[in-house]
């Protein structure tokens, strides 16, 4: 099986490898022997995303993905996502049940060397964008957001001009099954605070993190995406501070991080490489999500990988995490759409193989300008 591991330090070695989202090939534009063509990706990071939130992952649906994935000669050790139902991120009652069929997917993912679990807690919606296609200058398009435009609609017009707008494709998140179920959620979350969803996130973290301990299973949370409120929803991974508060109120090392820098750097307030230099949360950063936006307060557009041209500094990033002594996983995020490829909204094949050549370009440089030190 490929890996790909890079040395870092002539007295430490650090172990990154290099990922790539992957929907299936019933769901996907993008194939297994497409993707094992692009230079030094290791690893598939999969789901079973037919499942609804809150169904456990059964050990033959599980086994089955692996087979698929590892006889194209990839690894499958991180997942994204096992998706947490609403009911426990609104603390009802019937969330001991569901958080026991969570613990059932951790258990049958850890059976086939699952390592690592991206998830998020983000009431109702998951990542959200205002254009799917937003044109470049250079012919490209990419997804954006504009604060503005938010303010004027509605939860219910927002999903269907996702749905309308994502080529026939699911966009993660926003899968066309859960439009009906808005105007009741949104009547459920009437009154949850910030403050409930933090109850209601620990909760859920510290019933799972026997099970997690057990089978050597890490959980990544993903920030929230923009990383401020919207539609009156509170959001509560919006940065450092937020990222300390619950790695120090669920201290096991089991409650990770997935460091997403689109996610993060969409707000001016977000220093990214200052994040990550943060003892606490350099130490438990398991997955990077590593993309570049071009941010402007409470609007933002998502760009190319490479860092002039958008407002991050990628190299510093990457030095960062190396210098955080990260071992984990890494993958391009979101790609603009180029070469008239027709695919999924930011997860085509062309712009984020670009990315891989250039992340992993960079994480080179980095390591050999360590060693010469």
């Amino acid at each position: 099986m490929r890996r790909f591991k890079i040395a870092v330090g002539k007295a430490t070695e650090l172990f990154m490898q290099m990922t790539f989202r992957w929907f299936g090939n019933q769901l996907d534009t993008v194939s297994l022997e497409q993707i094992k063509q692009i230079p030094n990706v290791a690893g598939i990071v999969p789901a079973l995303h037919d499942l609804p939130a809150g169904e456990a992952w059964s050990k033959e649906r599980v086994q089955a993905m692996y087979d698929e994935i590892t006889a194209a000669g990839f690894s499958m050790e991180c997942i994204e996502s096992v998706n947490v139902h609403e009911d426990i991120k609104l603390g009802l009652p019937s969330r001991d049940a569901l958080i026991e069929n969570y613990k059932i997917s951790i258990r049958n993912l850890a059976e086939v060397g699952v390592k690592c679990i991206c998830y998020n807690f983000m009431p109702v919606f998951d990542w959200t964008r205002t254009d799917l296609y937003m044109p470049l200058p250079d012919g490209s398009t990419c997804l954006s957001y504009d604060g503005k435009q938010v303010e004027g609609k509605s939860p219910e017009d927002m999903f269907k001009e996702i749905d309308d707008n994502s080529n026939g494709y699911a966009m993660p998140g926003w899968e066309t099954e859960r439009m009906g179920e808005i105007k009741e959620l949104f009547e459920k979350y009437k009154g949850v605070t910030a403050d409930d969803l933090w109850s209601n996130l620990e909760y859920f973290l510290n019933a799972i993190m026997p099970v997690c301990e057990e089978c050597d299973v890490k959980m990544a949370i993903h920030p929230d995406d923009p990383p401020w409120g919207i539609f009156g929803l509170p959001r509560i991974i919006t940065g450092k501070a937020a990222l300390k508060k619950l790695l120090t109120a669920v201290p096991s090392k089991y409650n990770g991080i997935t460091l997403c820098t689109g996610s993060l750097g969409a707000s001016p307030d977000n220093d990214l490489v200052d994040i990550i230099n943060d003892p606490l949360i350099g130490s438990r950063i398991y997955f990077a999500h590593l993309r570049n936006v071009c941010i402007n307060d409470r609007w933002f557009n998502e760009t190319a990988h490479e860092s002039n041209t958008g407002s991050l500094d990628m190299y510093e990033i990457v030095k960062a995490l190396q210098n955080a002594g990260f071992n984990g996983y890494i993958r391009p995020d979101h790609g603009r759409m180029i070469w008239g490829e027709v695919a999924r909204p930011g997860y085509g094949l062309f712009d984020r193989a670009l990315g891989v050549s250039y992340l992993n370009g960079l994480w080179e440089a980095v390591e050999k300008s360590r060693r010469e030190k």
